[in-house]
């Protein structure tokens, strides 16, 4: 995947064209996602790992919006929602945080399409925001993947800024109040002086956490052996929703994964399930993101301990959505 010979086309090519090609990519990156980082910045005090970037809380907080294209989708949930300019104001210092947990591309489902970000960028850009980051930690190597999954160049071309997962990007952190995130590794740099915070995510099966979500998304903050934590998947998910408190959760369901969570590797594990979620209630987000894997909300045990420790309701239809069709 390093070798500067093999152009992105040619890689794309062969992604489409062989599951087996994909399982190595998996198999590498399973390895590197146990890597253990340095931490070079200070640990932060319990409890101040993160500013709360969320707004006020006042309806509408969730919108529903069905139809094909996913980037008229986007732009239709965000006009429920009262427009981009409700969450981005001039000035604005933004993070969009997608999950760009795999080298793969964006038509097998395992990371947010790029059209989202190219499309979510623009409008943060246009609502007059001073910068528009996006980053994450892939469990491949990252330079391939944001380049392979087209979410490097779609961020440049709507105006915004990569930002690698170096090693002197992460710093020690403890949440106040966690079991599991003390004394770890968090990819924090990024988001200095920050002053809204975007989630954006597709719908996927997960071997282990039961799907890939908004809240499962934060998962690529963590850096060190962060693959400790499988064992204890539904609390480290729950910790990551009182880490991160963003401004606005966006779940792309337009074509969700369904089986062979989260890489996936097939067509055969994609449905068209035509509908893109957005919200400032991100378990609500994510609640109602579960049923179009067939799944309760209940079925997914760290959904309920989100809401627990007060990251939002799963009772998304008590939130009154917005609810659009597209043509």
């Amino acid at each position: 995947m390093n070798d500067p010979r093999i152009g992105r086309r040619e890689w794309l090519q062969r992604a489409a064209r062989a599951g087996a090609s994909i399982a190595a990519v998996g198999g590498l990156g399973w390895a590197l996602h146990g890597r253990n980082l340095p931490s070079p910045g200070p640990m932060a005090p319990p409890g101040h790992v993160f500013p709360d970037w969320s707004i006020p809380d006042a309806p509408p907080r969730l919108a529903i919006v069905t139809g094909r294209d996913r980037v008229e989708t986007l732009h239709r949930a965000l006009a429920a929602l009262g427009g981009i300019e409700r969450f981005i104001r001039p000035g604005d210092r933004v993070v969009v945080k997608p999950n760009i947990g795999f080298a793969t591309p964006a038509e097998l489902g395992a990371t947010s399409h790029p059209d989202v970000v190219r499309a979510l960028v623009r409008r943060c850009v246009a609502a007059g925001a001073a910068s528009v980051v996006v980053t994450d930690y892939p469990v491949n190597d990252p330079d391939s993947t944001f380049e392979l999954t087209g979410i490097a160049q779609a961020t440049r071309e709507a105006g915004g800024r990569v930002v690698l997962p170096r090693e002197d990007r992460f710093r020690n952190a403890t949440l106040g109040g966690a079991q599991l995130i003390r004394d770890w590794p968090i990819l924090a740099q990024p988001f200095d002086g920050v002053t809204k915070v975007i989630g954006l995510c597709p719908v996927k099966d997960h071997v282990r956490s039961g799907a890939t979500l908004t809240l499962k998304n934060w998962y690529g903050l963590l850096g060190g052996r962060r693959n400790l934590f499988h064992q204890q998947i539904h609390d480290i998910i729950a910790e990551l929703a009182m880490l991160v408190r963003p401004t606005l959760s966006i779940l792309d369901g337009t074509r969700s994964m369904m089986t062979n969570g989260p890489t996936g590797g097939s067509q055969g594990d994609l449905k068209d399930t035509l509908t893109l979620i957005a919200g400032t209630d991100p378990v609500a987000v994510d609640a109602f993101g579960a049923t179009l894997l067939d799944r309760r909300p209940e079925d997914i045990p760290w959904l309920a301990k989100a809401a627990a420790a007060g990251a939002g309701t799963t009772d998304w239809a008590s939130l009154n959505p917005i609810r659009v069709a597209v043509d």
